[in-house]
Protein backbone atom coordinates (compact mmCIF):
# COMPACT_ATOMS: atom_id res chain seq x y z
CA UNK A 1 0.00 0.00 0.00
CA UNK A 2 1.69 3.23 -1.08
CA UNK A 3 1.81 6.28 1.10
CA UNK A 4 1.39 9.13 -1.32
CA UNK A 5 -0.07 12.63 -1.62
CA UNK A 6 -2.98 11.03 -3.47
CA UNK A 7 -4.22 9.93 -0.05
CA UNK A 8 -4.46 13.56 1.07
CA UNK A 9 -6.68 14.23 4.05
CA UNK A 10 -7.57 17.08 6.34
CA UNK A 11 -6.45 15.09 9.38
CA UNK A 12 -3.16 15.09 11.24
CA UNK A 13 -0.34 12.87 12.40
CA UNK A 14 1.66 13.41 15.54
CA UNK A 15 4.66 12.64 17.70
CA UNK A 16 3.98 12.60 21.42
CA UNK A 17 7.06 12.10 23.61
CA UNK A 18 7.07 11.89 27.39
CA UNK A 19 9.54 14.51 28.71
CA UNK A 20 11.26 12.14 31.13
CA UNK A 21 14.74 12.36 29.60
CA UNK A 22 16.62 13.01 26.38
CA UNK A 23 15.33 11.41 23.19
CA UNK A 24 17.48 8.56 21.90
CA UNK A 25 18.04 7.46 18.32
CA UNK A 26 15.03 5.16 18.45
CA UNK A 27 12.76 8.01 19.51
CA UNK A 28 14.17 10.26 16.79
CA UNK A 29 13.66 7.57 14.14
CA UNK A 30 10.02 7.12 15.16
CA UNK A 31 9.51 10.90 15.13
CA UNK A 32 10.95 11.14 11.62
CA UNK A 33 8.72 8.28 10.47
CA UNK A 34 5.65 9.96 11.98
CA UNK A 35 6.57 13.15 10.11
CA UNK A 36 7.11 11.27 6.84
CA UNK A 37 3.81 9.39 7.13
CA UNK A 38 1.91 12.61 7.84
CA UNK A 39 3.54 14.71 5.12
CA UNK A 40 3.28 11.93 2.52
CA UNK A 41 -0.48 11.74 3.04
CA UNK A 42 -1.16 15.46 3.07
CA UNK A 43 -1.73 15.58 6.80
CA UNK A 44 -0.67 18.22 9.28
CA UNK A 45 2.02 17.18 11.74
CA UNK A 46 1.55 17.99 15.42
CA UNK A 47 3.62 17.65 18.55
CA UNK A 48 2.23 16.82 21.97
CA UNK A 49 4.18 16.77 25.24
CA UNK A 50 2.84 13.92 27.37
CA UNK A 51 3.80 15.29 30.78
CA UNK A 52 1.09 13.81 32.98
CA UNK A 53 3.60 12.36 35.45
CA UNK A 54 4.64 15.42 37.51
CA UNK A 55 7.38 13.56 39.39
CA UNK A 56 9.26 12.42 36.27
CA UNK A 57 8.43 15.10 33.70
CA UNK A 58 10.69 17.97 32.67
CA UNK A 59 9.81 20.93 30.48
CA UNK A 60 10.70 18.95 27.38
CA UNK A 61 12.69 21.87 25.97
CA UNK A 62 15.66 19.65 25.15
CA UNK A 63 13.48 17.21 23.28
CA UNK A 64 11.96 19.96 21.14
CA UNK A 65 15.44 21.26 20.41
CA UNK A 66 16.64 17.84 19.27
CA UNK A 67 13.61 17.29 17.05
CA UNK A 68 14.25 20.63 15.39
CA UNK A 69 17.94 19.80 15.00
CA UNK A 70 17.21 16.68 12.91
CA UNK A 71 14.86 18.67 10.67
CA UNK A 72 11.37 18.16 12.03
CA UNK A 73 8.78 20.91 11.79
CA UNK A 74 5.24 20.99 13.13
CA UNK A 75 2.12 22.93 12.24
CA UNK A 76 0.92 24.24 15.61
CA UNK A 77 2.26 25.15 19.02
CA UNK A 78 2.89 21.90 20.95
CA UNK A 79 0.22 21.12 23.54
CA UNK A 80 0.95 19.79 27.02
CA UNK A 81 -1.20 17.15 28.62
CA UNK A 82 -0.67 18.70 32.05
CA UNK A 83 -2.74 21.66 30.84
CA UNK A 84 -5.65 19.55 29.53
CA UNK A 85 -6.92 17.77 32.64
CA UNK A 86 -10.42 19.17 32.19
CA UNK A 87 -10.80 17.28 28.90
CA UNK A 88 -9.90 13.98 30.53
CA UNK A 89 -12.20 14.47 33.51
CA UNK A 90 -15.07 15.35 31.17
CA UNK A 91 -14.51 12.06 29.31
CA UNK A 92 -14.58 10.12 32.60
CA UNK A 93 -17.81 11.88 33.54
CA UNK A 94 -19.42 10.84 30.25
CA UNK A 95 -18.52 7.21 30.85
CA UNK A 96 -19.69 7.41 34.47
CA UNK A 97 -23.06 8.80 33.38
CA UNK A 98 -23.40 5.77 31.11
CA UNK A 99 -22.76 3.43 34.06
CA UNK A 100 -19.39 2.31 32.74
CA UNK A 101 -17.16 3.37 35.64
CA UNK A 102 -16.52 1.82 39.03
CA UNK A 103 -14.24 2.45 41.99
CA UNK A 104 -11.16 0.28 42.42
CA UNK A 105 -9.18 0.08 45.66
CA UNK A 106 -6.58 -2.52 44.64
CA UNK A 107 -2.87 -1.92 45.05
CA UNK A 108 -0.41 -3.03 42.39
CA UNK A 109 0.74 -5.93 44.54
CA UNK A 110 -2.84 -7.06 45.11
CA UNK A 111 -3.48 -7.01 41.37
CA UNK A 112 -0.27 -8.93 40.68
CA UNK A 113 -1.12 -11.60 43.27
CA UNK A 114 -4.81 -11.99 42.40
CA UNK A 115 -5.99 -15.20 40.66
CA UNK A 116 -7.00 -14.84 37.01
CA UNK A 117 -8.88 -16.78 34.43
CA UNK A 118 -6.62 -19.15 32.45
CA UNK A 119 -6.95 -17.11 29.26
CA UNK A 120 -6.26 -13.73 30.90
CA UNK A 121 -3.00 -12.05 29.79
CA UNK A 122 -0.33 -11.16 32.38
CA UNK A 123 -1.09 -7.90 34.14
CA UNK A 124 -4.77 -7.85 33.18
CA UNK A 125 -7.03 -6.54 35.91
CA UNK A 126 -8.90 -9.51 37.42
CA UNK A 127 -12.07 -7.56 38.28
CA UNK A 128 -11.62 -7.67 42.05
CA UNK A 129 -13.59 -4.48 42.72
CA UNK A 130 -16.00 -4.70 39.80
CA UNK A 131 -18.98 -5.96 41.78
CA UNK A 132 -18.28 -4.73 45.30
CA UNK A 133 -21.39 -4.00 47.32
CA UNK A 134 -22.09 -0.68 49.02
CA UNK A 135 -20.85 -1.88 52.41
CA UNK A 136 -17.60 -3.27 51.04
CA UNK A 137 -16.99 -0.13 49.01
CA UNK A 138 -17.53 2.11 52.04
CA UNK A 139 -15.11 -0.01 54.07
CA UNK A 140 -12.42 0.12 51.35
CA UNK A 141 -12.82 3.91 51.03
CA UNK A 142 -11.75 4.24 54.66
CA UNK A 143 -8.54 2.37 53.86
CA UNK A 144 -7.36 4.17 50.72
CA UNK A 145 -8.61 6.49 47.97
CA UNK A 146 -10.17 4.85 44.95
CA UNK A 147 -9.04 4.78 41.37
CA UNK A 148 -11.72 4.74 38.69
CA UNK A 149 -11.88 1.87 36.20
CA UNK A 150 -13.79 1.26 33.00
CA UNK A 151 -16.46 -1.43 33.20
CA UNK A 152 -15.45 -2.99 29.90
CA UNK A 153 -18.06 -4.79 27.84
CA UNK A 154 -15.58 -6.83 25.79
CA UNK A 155 -12.60 -9.07 26.45
CA UNK A 156 -10.83 -8.27 23.17
CA UNK A 157 -10.95 -5.71 20.37
CA UNK A 158 -9.56 -5.64 16.83
CA UNK A 159 -7.70 -2.81 15.13
CA UNK A 160 -6.19 -2.56 11.67
CA UNK A 161 -2.58 -1.51 11.35
CA UNK A 162 -0.87 -0.40 8.13
CA UNK A 163 2.11 -2.65 8.84
CA UNK A 164 0.61 -5.50 10.85
CA UNK A 165 -2.86 -5.86 9.34
CA UNK A 166 -5.68 -6.87 11.67
CA UNK A 167 -4.56 -7.21 15.27
CA UNK A 168 -6.79 -8.43 18.09
CA UNK A 169 -5.71 -7.75 21.64
CA UNK A 170 -7.16 -8.14 25.12
CA UNK A 171 -9.19 -5.40 26.77
CA UNK A 172 -9.58 -5.37 30.54
CA UNK A 173 -11.11 -2.88 32.95
CA UNK A 174 -8.47 -0.22 32.37
CA UNK A 175 -7.85 2.65 34.77
CA UNK A 176 -9.58 5.92 33.84
CA UNK A 177 -8.36 7.97 36.80
CA UNK A 178 -5.58 7.07 39.21
CA UNK A 179 -6.22 7.27 42.94
CA UNK A 180 -4.06 10.41 43.08
CA UNK A 181 -6.38 12.13 40.59
CA UNK A 182 -3.98 11.90 37.62
CA UNK A 183 -5.50 10.71 34.32
CA UNK A 184 -3.58 7.73 32.86
CA UNK A 185 -1.95 7.46 29.46
CA UNK A 186 -4.60 5.26 27.83
CA UNK A 187 -7.36 7.79 28.48
CA UNK A 188 -5.36 10.94 27.77
CA UNK A 189 -3.97 9.77 24.44
CA UNK A 190 -7.43 8.86 23.14
CA UNK A 191 -9.01 12.14 24.21
CA UNK A 192 -6.11 14.25 22.92
CA UNK A 193 -5.93 12.57 19.52
CA UNK A 194 -9.61 13.29 18.92
CA UNK A 195 -9.44 16.83 20.29
CA UNK A 196 -6.47 17.66 18.05
CA UNK A 197 -7.98 16.15 14.91
CA UNK A 198 -5.32 13.44 14.80
CA UNK A 199 -6.40 10.52 12.65
CA UNK A 200 -3.02 8.90 12.03
CA UNK A 201 -0.94 7.40 14.85
CA UNK A 202 2.60 6.32 13.98
CA UNK A 203 4.55 4.98 16.94
CA UNK A 204 6.87 2.18 18.05
CA UNK A 205 5.87 -1.43 17.56
CA UNK A 206 6.04 -2.06 21.30
CA UNK A 207 2.80 -0.06 21.65
CA UNK A 208 0.77 -2.24 19.27
CA UNK A 209 -0.73 -4.18 22.17
CA UNK A 210 -2.10 -0.90 23.60
CA UNK A 211 -4.03 -0.08 20.44
CA UNK A 212 -7.06 -2.37 21.01
CA UNK A 213 -7.73 -0.93 24.47
CA UNK A 214 -7.40 2.63 23.20
CA UNK A 215 -9.52 2.04 20.11
CA UNK A 216 -12.23 0.41 22.22
CA UNK A 217 -12.21 3.32 24.65
CA UNK A 218 -12.48 5.76 21.74
CA UNK A 219 -15.50 3.86 20.41
CA UNK A 220 -17.26 4.12 23.78
CA UNK A 221 -16.67 7.87 23.80
CA UNK A 222 -18.01 8.19 20.27
CA UNK A 223 -14.65 9.40 18.96
CA UNK A 224 -13.49 8.78 15.38
CA UNK A 225 -11.07 5.90 14.77
CA UNK A 226 -7.44 6.54 13.91
CA UNK A 227 -5.18 4.93 11.34
CA UNK A 228 -2.40 3.02 13.09
CA UNK A 229 1.13 2.29 11.92
CA UNK A 230 3.33 0.63 14.54
CA UNK A 231 6.87 0.83 13.20
CA UNK A 232 9.90 -1.39 13.94
CA UNK A 233 12.00 -0.50 16.98
CA UNK A 234 15.68 0.35 17.20
CA UNK A 235 17.71 -2.26 19.09
CA UNK A 236 21.21 -2.44 20.51
CA UNK A 237 23.69 -5.07 19.22
CA UNK A 238 22.43 -7.49 21.88
CA UNK A 239 18.93 -7.33 20.41
CA UNK A 240 17.42 -5.28 23.25
CA UNK A 241 15.70 -1.91 23.09
CA UNK A 242 18.05 1.04 23.40
CA UNK A 243 18.81 2.14 26.96
CA UNK A 244 21.21 4.51 28.71
CA UNK A 245 23.67 1.68 29.26
CA UNK A 246 24.20 1.56 25.48
CA UNK A 247 26.36 4.71 25.57
CA UNK A 248 26.09 7.36 22.88
CA UNK A 249 22.47 7.01 21.82
CA UNK A 250 21.11 10.54 22.40
CA UNK A 251 21.77 13.45 20.08
CA UNK A 252 23.84 15.26 22.70
CA UNK A 253 25.98 12.21 23.44
CA UNK A 254 26.50 11.52 19.75
CA UNK A 255 27.56 15.12 19.16
CA UNK A 256 30.26 14.66 21.79
CA UNK A 257 31.67 11.83 19.65
CA UNK A 258 31.74 14.05 16.56
CA UNK A 259 28.42 12.99 15.02
CA UNK A 260 26.30 16.10 14.44
CA UNK A 261 22.52 16.23 14.00
CA UNK A 262 22.77 16.09 10.19
CA UNK A 263 24.85 12.92 10.34
CA UNK A 264 22.42 11.30 12.77
CA UNK A 265 19.49 12.31 10.55
CA UNK A 266 21.21 10.85 7.49
CA UNK A 267 21.99 7.62 9.32
CA UNK A 268 18.34 7.28 10.31
CA UNK A 269 17.24 7.97 6.74
CA UNK A 270 19.70 5.34 5.47
CA UNK A 271 18.18 2.82 7.88
CA UNK A 272 14.84 3.50 6.15
CA UNK A 273 16.28 3.15 2.64
CA UNK A 274 15.97 6.89 2.04
CA UNK A 275 18.49 9.36 0.63
CA UNK A 276 20.49 11.69 2.90
CA UNK A 277 19.78 15.38 3.30
CA UNK A 278 16.84 17.46 4.53
CA UNK A 279 13.71 15.47 5.26
CA UNK A 280 11.79 17.29 2.53
CA UNK A 281 14.17 15.78 -0.03
CA UNK A 282 13.61 12.26 1.30
CA UNK A 283 9.83 12.62 1.23
CA UNK A 284 9.32 11.78 -2.49
CA UNK A 285 11.16 8.48 -1.98
CA UNK A 286 9.14 7.41 1.06
CA UNK A 287 6.60 4.61 0.69
CA UNK A 288 5.09 1.97 2.91
CA UNK A 289 6.39 -0.82 0.67
CA UNK A 290 9.99 0.32 1.16
CA UNK A 291 9.75 0.59 4.93
CA UNK A 292 12.00 -2.08 6.50
CA UNK A 293 9.99 -4.68 8.39
CA UNK A 294 12.76 -5.67 10.79
CA UNK A 295 14.16 -3.69 13.74
CA UNK A 296 17.20 -1.53 13.12
CA UNK A 297 20.33 -2.47 15.07
CA UNK A 298 22.13 0.68 16.13
CA UNK A 299 25.67 0.56 17.46
CA UNK A 300 27.72 3.50 18.66
CA UNK A 301 30.54 2.12 20.85
CA UNK A 302 32.75 4.76 22.52
CA UNK A 303 35.57 5.85 20.27
CA UNK A 304 34.18 4.16 17.17
CA UNK A 305 32.16 5.58 14.28
CA UNK A 306 28.44 5.14 13.99
CA UNK A 307 27.52 1.86 12.36
CA UNK A 308 24.45 0.42 10.68
CA UNK A 309 23.46 -3.25 10.50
Amino acid sequence: MPVSPAAATAGAGRFAPSPTGDLHVGNLRTAILAWLFARATGRRFLLRVEDLDPERSTTGTGQLRDLTAVGLSWDAVPVRQSERTGLYLAAVDRLAEAGMVYECFCTRSEIADAPRAPHAPPGAYPGTCRDLGDTARAQRRRQRPAALRLRSGVEAYTVTDLLHGEFTGPVDDLVLLRNDGVPPYNLAVVVDDAAQGIDQVVRGGDLLTSAPRQAYLASLLGLPPVQYAHVPLVLNPAGRRLAKRDGAITLGALESTGAGPDQVRDLILASLGLPPGPLEEALPEFSLERLPAEPWVFAAPPGEPLSLR
